[in-house]
């Protein structure tokens, strides 16, 4: 007798609530874990700067996790601090951004265009193996304040990442796309729109996020050098002075807001592909394929099978209807 669709429906909630169920228990897993190594590791470094370990490494000479927490509650309790957070904010995002628009731009270009390509990429190719710290004494001869001289360092860090994964991006789109479009009436525009631009996202958000570590690097190293605010000038501040828990602190400072910045470049890409297959997804497709197919196994041998007792019972009553005509 068929199932309705209600005796239908309750099962599939329930395996619906189960997987979701099994889901959160791996995230909080997954998330139970790294808190873990992140304690063991604090843990470990109070042991080695308590104990004056000595093994090859002067740990004895480094500043406890206590003394570096210390110091960075003094230095929330007052405004430099934050000083030096928005200033780093303010040139880290104000070269990314025009590293963006200009590296994507860029990339796009000498990538459709063989005569832009010619004109553009041998000096571009030039410059790009030179460390963009390498330009700090151009920028400071070049630009009027050091303010702009920090930020073109951060634009220079972030473009060449953005530009080469915007070009490799772009050649490595199936040409399919493109004439299909092409043979519905599509012009360049709307291929540029509706093809190339959405097609190349996951390319380029790499290069984003690979342009956001580098370019915090190049900029706490110009600030180091020709800064008067900021975290990376606040750090060698600390270090001139010997005051090493201030020096981890920035240290600390620099790794959280690299991290977060680069977190936030990883999620925008994630919510602009959704459209894209994720990898679990895709194994949770073959998986599902693989468990159709063994059920399709079981079912196919089991049909044999009853088509075997069948015709074997049927074998068998016609096996007794010829006896008892021969008794007769």
């Amino acid at each position: 007798m068929p199932e309705s669709p209600a005796s239908g429906a309750v099962p599939a909630a329930r395996a619906g609530r189960r997987v979701r169920g099994r889901a959160t228990a791996a995230g909080l897993r997954r998330w139970a874990v790294r808190l873990g190594s992140l304690v063991v590791v604090v843990a470990l470094w109070q042991w080695l700067t308590t104990a004056d370990v000595r093994a090859g490494l002067r740990f004895d000479r480094l500043p406890s996790p206590v003394e570096v927490a210390t110091e960075f509650s003094r230095q929330l309790a007052g405004g430099l601090y934050y000083l030096d957070l928005a200033q780093s904010m303010i040139r880290i995002l104000t070269g990314f951004a025009l590293a963006s628009v200009a590296g994507i731009a860029l990339g796009v270009l000498v990538a459709r265009s063989r005569w832009a390509a010619d004109v553009l990429l041998p000096p571009v190719e030039v410059v790009r193996p030179i460390p963009a710290i390498a330009l700090v004494p151009i920028a400071i001869l070049v630009f009027p304040t050091d303010e702009q001289g920090i930020v073109f360092i951060t634009f220079a860090a972030a473009f060449f990442p953005i530009m080469v994964s915007t070009r490799h991006a772009v050649r490595a789109l199936p040409t399919l796309w493109e004439d299909a479009v092409r043979t519905m009436g599509g012009g360049r525009a709307h291929v540029l729109w509706h093809v190339v631009l959405p097609g190349t996202l996951p390319g380029v958000f790499g290069g984003l996020s690979v342009g956001m570590g580098v370019a915090w690097i190049c900029v706490i190293s110009a600030e180091m050098i020709s800064g008067e605010f900021g975290v990376g000038y606040r750090t060698w501040h600390a270090y001139t002075v010997v005051d090493y828990p201030a020096v981890l602190v920035g240290m600390a400072s620099i790794g959280v807001l690299g991290w977060l910045t680069s977190a936030s470049i990883e999620l925008l890409g994630r919510r602009l592909t959704r459209w894209l297959p994720r990898a679990e997804e895709r194994a949770k497709e073959r998986a599902g394929e693989k468990a159709e197919e063994r059920a399709d196994v079981r079912a196919g041998d089991q049909g044999t099978h009853e088509r075997a007792a069948f015709e074997q019972a049927a074998g068998g009553r016609e096996a007794g209807r010829g006896v008892e005509e021969a008794a007769r």
